[in-house]
């Protein structure tokens, strides 16, 4: 297997303030936004790339079966 991935190098952004969710009652409860990026877009037409995360690499593979395997 060839090592012609693609690298990525994740970071931590500064969190932006969210506006709080009113629930029915009136309450507030804070809302937990979650990103996400399609397997198309984070692999950019390659079938593997490396993710870099506190010192160690994770391999992400894009099967035959287009399945994705994610291994250290």
């Amino acid at each position: 297997m060839s090592n012609t991935g693609t690298l990525l190098t994740l970071s931590r952004l500064p969190q932006l303030p969210q506006p709080p969710n009113v629930d029915d009652d009136g309450s507030h409860t804070p809302t937990a936004a979650v990103r996400r990026i399609s397997s198309h877009r984070l692999l950019a037409g390659e079938r593997e790339l490396v993710i870099q995360h506190m010192g160690s690499e994770y391999h992400l593979r894009l099967t035959r079966n287009g399945k994705l395997i994610l291994t250290k």
